[in-house]
């Protein structure tokens, strides 16, 4: 019948995208094309494309007689690891993948229908922009895609792989998803290019120092991993999905582990060491504690005095944060608040409880900080914790000092179970800089200061004194943090906790 030898000719029109020379062009670059990443990220088969036939509807600009089915992205849903997803591919072989009104359309479908069934959505971005010829149709395009991707938040799981141009407004969908991924030397995001900048501010800067994947992993902490390839992001994405639940309204999958939950780690007992100015990683603290060493890590080249990332406890995920003594002391800063914030955030919007290991000095003293508004920055991570009614356990490792320790999920910020170890030290600062202070007559005599830091410490560089008050629940040693850790949070599985009710707060922007 002609009807069906039109229905194939559409659908091939659709697969060759821009064509087998853009399509190889696309692959000289090292990367894939829109539909070889779906088949990659997506279990086999479980694809459902929606709207191949789609096309724009310009005619300004000699666009009448360049229409190719699909428009520039492949949109739809499948699943991953047997859950469902929806997901957009962005097609660079098409129009260099620009958005017009009706790829836009095709963005917004898909995300409605996520949030009808309560499932993620990916979106795998590769595009020039926002198509000229079409002007502001393409603008109310992007506007269109952020309302959804406001609506989405905190309700579906979205996640960002950049894999590929991402300019202009474009950039601002990704930004308002959870997550954003991006591929090295393939990848950028900026709202204004390379040229803009040169024109209007005389810096001449490349694309890679401007928006390239180490740039906004390592420096500007925008994106939070960044892959070799299209492949190893793909393949990572998939893993990292596991971690997640659906939606809101359920609990994260459960993975079965073998690690038993009773598992002593005996090498943990002599990971402080005895000099209290000395740094530990405490990574190792992480892998020695989830199941199988399995620590799926969050902005790992970004603020790294604090460490983010889901792991599993008894096959339930968990999401960890951790202060690191290897980078600035473990203090507190801009950077680490705004990242540990975010994170906290996320995991309270979709119910995954909270696992913080603390030995933190305090917050990072300087102009620097100051003027960059360190007050409103650690501000962020109060809020985060204190908002947030998922399980909340609290390991303090060693120094919990200042207003650091109230920050980092303490008793007073609703913390369900908070542990120390022996080694913990809690006061409101390190034992020479108090005595310092409340014994500043002695200043000249080095003796009877000495004394005085010694007293100080006995006194109150131990857990004893917030255990003596019921800040901490617990002594706990070092060898059965898994144990204690797993028992809590089984403890806490049905926990019920509601906010008062509030259209929403206004945390410290």
């Amino acid at each position: 019948m002609e009807i069906i030898r039109q229905l194939e000719q559409k659908r091939d029109q659709a697969r060759a995208g821009g064509g087998p020379q853009r399509v190889q062009a696309q692959h000289d670059k090292g990367k894939l094309t829109a539909r070889e990443r779906i088949e990659l990220l997506l279990d086999p088969h479980s694809f459902e494309e929606w709207d191949s036939f789609v096309e724009h509807r310009c005619n300004d600009f000699g666009m009448a007689g360049q229409r190719i089915p699909s428009d520039g992205v492949v949109t739809g849903y499948g699943t991953v690891n047997g859950r469902l997803v929806f997901v957009f591919s962005q097609d660079f072989t098409v129009f260099g993948g620009s958005l017009s009104e009706a790829h836009a359309e095709k963005i917004c479908k898909i995300m409605d229908q996520a949030l009808k069934v309560g499932a993620p959505v990916i979106g795998l971005n590769d595009s020039g922009g926002a198509r000229i010829q079409e002007g502001v149709a393409s603008l109310a395009g992007y506007a269109e895609v952020f309302q959804r991707n406001v609506m989405a938040s905190g309700v579906v799981p979205q996640i960002s792989l950049i894999m590929g141009p991402c300019a202009g407004g474009a950039v601002y969908s990704p930004a308002m998803t959870d997550f954003i991924f991006m591929v090295k030397d393939s990848s950028y995001l900026f709202v204004t290019g390379p040229e803009v900048v040169k024109t209007v501010t005389h810096e001449t800067v490349s694309a890679e120092e401007l928006g390239g994947a180490v740039t906004h992993t390592g420096r500007s902490g925008v994106a939070d991993l960044a892959f070799e390839n299209d492949v190893e992001a793909l393949l990572h994405l998939r893993r990292f999905l596991d971690f997640l639940p659906a939606n809101n309204r359920l609990k994260p999958p459960v993975r079965p582990t073998r690690d038993a939950a009773d598992r002593v780690e005996t090498s943990l007992d002599t990971l402080i060491p005895s000099n209290p100015n000395q740094p530990y990683d405490m990574r190792e603290l992480v892998l020695k504690v989830v199941d199988d060493g399995d620590f799926f890590e969050v902005a790992p080249a970004f603020a790294g005095n604090i460490l983010t990332g889901f792991g599993r406890m008894e096959g339930h995920t968990v999401g960890i944060v951790a202060n690191q003594p290897l980078v600035l002391a473990g203090c507190l800063d801009i950077d680490s608040s705004r990242k540990a914030a975010r994170f906290v955030r996320f995991c309270d919007c979709f119910n995954i409880p909270i696992l913080t290991f603390v030995d933190v000095p305090g917050f990072l003293p300087g102009t620097d900080q100051e003027y960059g508004g360190i007050i409103k920055h650690g501000a962020k991570l109060l809020y985060a914790y204190a908002e947030c009614t998922v399980p909340k356990v609290t390991v303090i490792t060693r120094k919990a000092y200042g207003g650091a320790y109230d920050v980092m999920s303490s008793k007073h910020l609703r913390g369900d179970v908070n542990f120390a170890w022996p080694t913990a030290e809690i006061a409101v600062m390190g034992p020479k800089g108090a005595v310092e202070i409340i014994f500043r007559n002695d200043a000249g005599d080095p003796a009877k200061i000495a004394e005085r830091t010694e007293e100080y410490r006995e006194k109150f560089a131990n857990p004893f004194v917030a255990g003596h008050r019921g800040f901490i629940d617990d002594v706990i040693r070092p060898h059965s943090t898994r144990p204690r850790i797993c028992r809590s949070l089984n403890m806490l599985r049905d926990k019920k906790l509601e906010n008062p009710w509030r259209k929403h707060g206004n945390i410290p922007l």
